[in-house]
Parts: structure tokens; C-alpha cells; sequence
């Protein structure tokens, strides 16, 4: 079994106000000055644009509501989010329950509330039936447990959402959710555990079983924070990318490979995986890094609070970036397809395999994107504000 660490990963930041974020580039943005442009994107394909965790996460705390519209990782939250026109990808979270059954559920721990007194449990210690049991049942006539979340700032809140809906597995996201939207399946290990290769093998093996049974001609990446995850899916398996999950320096962990994008390109190349997924605060930190990322012959993909600010995402786009994890899947979406695109080029043979991410055929062109020039411009003293 996995044993706690002696070193835990550094406490990430509490959730940021969207909507504030929203204004402060407005704001910023209305008042700027002229400075030189930045360049054109041209050649370059679409963004791809991610649903993260469906149609974004619940961040129960934020003033913002869309962050509640619908009970994230769901089957009803994918849904919704491929409903968006230019979704291509609903990113998500996957464990393995004690009876070996991969679920979809992002937190390590899973809580209820009873005569008063709020409990926790490991989601990995838990049989399949028994994490099913909270929330709403698909059978009417059952009542679920109370579900609660606990915040990184220590409350637990109930978990409430416009839209409830029940919690799944993975084998009912490939099963209920629309086929023309691929699957990001992020491999969920606990950041305070250690885990030793059989165990890692054991919940990969478990994952992959479901994915070859039911994927069919759904496009699947697989993404993990977990190094030695990340490199044992890509030995256990050929047919899907596997992408490295990373923070790039913007947290310090006691895993080396972990804290920058240069460590991320390293483990790639060392372990033959196809991209970097990383916090877009990183890229905007070292913009060169994108540039050494794409000379290693990778993919990348940044997620954030950061993406969902449309300007962020097209200065993103004028670094290379291939595809944006966003909560506000329809306001990015939108926003993307106003950028300024050219037709896409044909894809090579080797594009066309399973380690590539793009359109699968060239892209009508669009129009120009609704940024001036001196909108763009003024995003170089804009961005710097944002990401510290």
C-alpha cells in the first residue's frame, strides 16, 4: 500500500475570482497605451479547446456561478461541455476504487454529513457501490448521502450545483457521453502518497482494461502528474498518448521532475511520451520553454485560471500552444473562434497517428480576431500582472 510522504507538495493557491480577473483585463486592457505588436499567428493550426472536468469545475467558494452551473466530472458535465461548438476535448479525472473499478472524481478524499458529524474518506479506500451512494442516485426512489467538498482553506462546504447530477464511472462517461468529444483522462494519484510500480501497474492496468473495451474510435490522452505514472502508462501501451502533467516551477515539490518545463521536456524524451500539459502561468513565467517544447517534438496543452481570460488564451496562441484546459467552455470557445486562423495544413502520416492533437482535416478561415493591435500589445504588460 502507498505511505504518506514525509515532504508534501507545497498547498496550491485558493481559487481565484474569475469574473475579477475578467474585469482586471478589461480594465487594463481599456486604458493601455501603444506599445510594438505582437506577431501574427499565422500558419498556425486552431486551438484545441478542453472542458475541464466537463463543463468546468465546481469551485463551491467563488462568487462566480458558471463555476456551478453543473456538477463537474459527470456525465451530464461532458455532455453539456461537447455540446459547445468548437469543444474538442472534456478533460477529467480518473481513479481506481478498492474493488477495482476506475471512477471518475478529482479530490483524494470523499465527505458526508451525519447526526451533525462530517467524515472523510479515502475515494481509494472505498467498494464501488459504497462511492456511488453519495450525492443523487440514478434510482429515484434511493436517497443518496450528503456530499460535502472540502476546501483547500480547510472548510467543508455542501457541494451544491444548479444542475446535480450522480457521480460516475468510467465505463459510463465512454458509454453516455457523445462520441465525437475525445477524452483528456487524467491518471488521479494522491500527491502525499508514495506508490511502488505494482501498485501504480495494478490501477493503470485496471484503467486501460475499460479504455480498450470501450473507446472504440474515440480520440483518449492520458495526462498524470505522476512521473513514474505517466512513463509505466506509456510502457504498458502504445495506441493512446500519454501527456506529462505539470506546474512548471509555479509550486515546489519534492519531486525534482516536477518543477519546471525543462525537467518536464526531459522526462518526455526520457520516457517517450507525446506532450506536456502544464499551468499556463509557467509558460507565461518562460515563454522560451515553448519553443524548447517544440523542438523536442511535443505536444502542449496549458490549464489555469488563466484560460479563462480570452486574452490570455490568444497570447497563448501566438506562443504555440496547441490546446487551452478551460472551466468557461463556452465564453473561450467562443472567443477562439474569433482568433485570426489560416486553413490548417494536410496532416503528415505520422500527425495522423495517436501522438499527435489537432483537427483531423484543415480549418475553414476566419475572421480577424476582435483584439487591435495595441490590445495585443499591452497584453506583454498585462500578462505579468496576472501571473504572479
Amino acid at each position: 500500500m502507498a505511505q504518506p510522504k514525509a515532504a508534501r507538495a507545497a498547498a496550491a493557491a485558493a481559487v481565484p475570482d474569475i469574473a475579477a480577473q475578467l474585469n482586471l483585463a478589461s480594465a487594463c486592457i481599456n486604458g493601455a497605451e501603444s506599445m510594438m505588436a505582437a506577431p501574427a499567428a499565422a500558419g498556425r493550426p486552431p486551438l484545441v479547446v478542453v472542458g475541464h472536468r466537463g463543463k468546468g469545475m465546481n469551485a463551491l467558494a467563488s462568487p462566480d456561478e458558471r463555476l456551478r452551473e453543473v456538477k463537474e466530472n459527470t456525465v451530464r458535465s461532458f455532455n453539456d461541455a461537447a455540446r459547445v461548438a468548437g469543444v474538442g476535448y472534456v478533460e477529467f479525472d480518473v481513479q481506481v476504487t478498492k474493488d477495482g473499478c476506475p471512477i471518475v472524481f478529482h479530490d483524494n478524499f470523499i465527505y458526508t454529513e451525519q447526526d451533525g458529524k462530517i467524515s472523510g474518506k479515502r475515494v481509494t479506500d472505498l467498494p464501488l457501490d459504497e462511492f456511488l451512494s453519495y450525492g443523487p442516485q440514478k434510482d429515484q426512489d434511493k436517497v443518496g448521502r450528503p456530499l460535502l467538498r472540502k476546501l483547500k482553506d480547510g472548510r467543508t462546504l455542501m457541494w451544491d450545483v444548479r444542475s446535480d447530477e450522480p457521480l460516475c464511472t468510467l465505463r459510463e462517461a465512454f458509454e453516455g457521453v457523445d462520441a465525437r468529444v475525445g477524452f483528456n483522462v487524467e491518471l488521479k494519484f494522491d500527491d502525499d502518497l508514495d506508490y511502488q510500480e505494482e501498485e501504480l501497474a495494478g490501477v493503470l492496468q485496471a484503467i486501460l482494461k475499460v479504455v480498450f473495451e470501450h473507446a472504440k474510435d474515440r480520440p483518449v490522452i492520458f495526462s498524470s502528474f505522476q512521473p513514474d505514472a505517466a512513463q509505466l502508462m506509456r510502457k504498458l501501451q502504445d495506441q493512446y498518448p500519454v501527456y506529462f502533467l505539470t506546474v512548471g516551477g509555479t509550486q515546489i515539490h519534492a519531486d525534482a521532475r516536477r518543477n519546471s518545463l525543462e525537467e518536464a521536456v526531459r522526462l518526455c524524451r526520457a520516457g517517450g511520451l507525446q506532450g506536456i500539459v502544464s499551468e499556463a502561468r509557467a509558460v507565461f513565467r518562460h515563454p522560451s520553454a515553448v519553443a524548447r517544447v517544440k523542438e523536442s517534438d511535443l505536444s502542449l496543452l496549458t490549464y489555469g485560471q488563466l484560460n479563462n481570460v480570452p486574452e490570455a488564451v490568444y497570447m497563448q496562441h501566438l506562443m504555440g500552444v496547441d490546446g487551452v484546459i478551460v472551466d468557461l467552455v463556452q465564453e473561450i470557445a467562443e472567443a477562439v473562434s474569433e482568433f485570426a486562423a489560416v486553413v490548417a495544413p494536410e496532416p503528415s502520416p505520422e500527425e495522423g497517428q495517436a501522438g499527435r492533437l489537432g483537427p483531423d482535416r484543415a480549418a475553414p478561415a476566419k475572421k480577424t480576431p476582435n483584439f487591435s493591435q495595441r490590445e495585443i500589445s499591452f497584453l506583454l504588460r498585462l500578462i505579468p500582472e496576472l501571473v504572479q
